[in-house]
This record gives C-alpha cells, sequence and structure tokens, in this order.
C-alpha cells in the first residue's frame, strides 16, 4: 500500500466515510505548501519559481506563471470588424469575454504551425487588468529557466530547444498591442 493510500486509508471513519477532520488538516497543508509556492515564485527564491512553456507559431516561449491566469481550449470565437489580422476574435470563456490575440502573427510570423498537441488559449492572469488570452499551438508544462542556458536574449535546454522569454506583462504595456483596431 503506498503511502498516500495509506493516509486515505486512515482517513475514513466508521462505514467507509471520509473523517471531516483528517480531511480539513489535509486541505490546511496543501494550501499552506501552495502559498508556498507562491511566495517564493513572486520572490523568485526557490525551486518553486517556474515558467509555462509555449509554442506559439513554430517558436518555444517561457512564460512566468503568475502572469498566467489559466490554460483553455480554444472557445468559438466571434469575429471584431475592423481589427487587426493578428486579433482573432472575442471568446466567452467561463462567462469572461477575452480578446483572443495570435501572437504569431502580431510578431509577424506566418500562420501558426500546428503542433502535435491540440491548441490552447493562454489567459492572462487578472492582476494584469487586461481580459486576454493568446493563442499556443502547444503547451509544454512547467519548465525551470535556471536549469537552462542563456545564449544572448533566448535560452537553451538540456535538449538543445531553443526557448524566448515572454512577459505578459510588459505585452499589455506595449501601445500596438492594446490598438487592435486597424
Amino acid at each position: 500500500m503506498s503511502s498516500a493510500a495509506a493516509g486515505d486509508a486512515g482517513a475514513e471513519g466508521e462505514g467507509g466515510r471520509r473523517d471531516p477532520a483528517a480531511r480539513r488538516t489535509r486541505l490546511r497543508l496543501y494550501q499552506e505548501q501552495l502559498l508556498e509556492k507562491m511566495q517564493a515564485a513572486k520572490t523568485g527564491s526557490g525551486a518553486g519559481a517556474g515558467q509555462l512553456g509555449l509554442a506559439i507559431g513554430g517558436a518555444r516561449y517561457l512564460v512566468d506563471l503568475l502572469e498566467v491566469g489559466e490554460i483553455v481550449a480554444p472557445a468559438p470565437l466571434t469575429a471584431v470588424p475592423l481589427t487587426q489580422p493578428w486579433y482573432l476574435g472575442l471568446a466567452n470563456v467561463r462567462g469572461s469575454l477575452l480578446g483572443v490575440i495570435d501572437l504569431a502573427r502580431y510578431l509577424g510570423q506566418d500562420a501558426p504551425a500546428a503542433g502535435p498537441g491540440a491548441p490552447r488559449l493562454v489567459v492572462f492572469a487578472p492582476h494584469l487588468g487586461f481580459n486576454c488570452a493568446l493563442l499556443a499551438t502547444q503547451v509544454f508544462g512547467l519548465r525551470q529557466a535556471a536549469t537552462m542556458e542563456r545564449a544572448g536574449d533566448v535560452l537553451r535546454d538540456a535538449d538543445g530547444h531553443t526557448w524566448t522569454p515572454l512577459s505578459l506583462a510588459a505585452l499589455v504595456r506595449e501601445e500596438r498591442f492594446i490598438q487592435v483596431a486597424r
């Protein structure tokens, strides 16, 4: 029996029902661990600080986890007339309208290359104050920039992949990014 299974077995009371006190204790411990990881990420200390690896178009990017709200499957888009070609339209994600941006086109690249995984919307964190999502052709998951080799403005991982750091906070301060009208 694994330690996780042993812990769960000990949390059951009479008749196979879970012990509410044990459940609250586990929840409190989980919340404390999550808080420690978030604080480490904010200060840049500890192994908890990480980046999200994304493919946008044909390039790989690293985005700070604190700048990402969530990652969702693409929602149906409503086109908005008289906008830039890189502004794909509006999507309703959990009742919030988000502007969806094709960052590859914004950066002057050709249409995004299809990745092996399904495309995803990377929603900006609420504290950035910008209801927006980027279309990612693939999400690679968590990456640790500290373990990568710096080569100018890019990073190289152990597998030889090149990663470009991408700041969503800096992106929402760019005048061109904010002005989606033609």
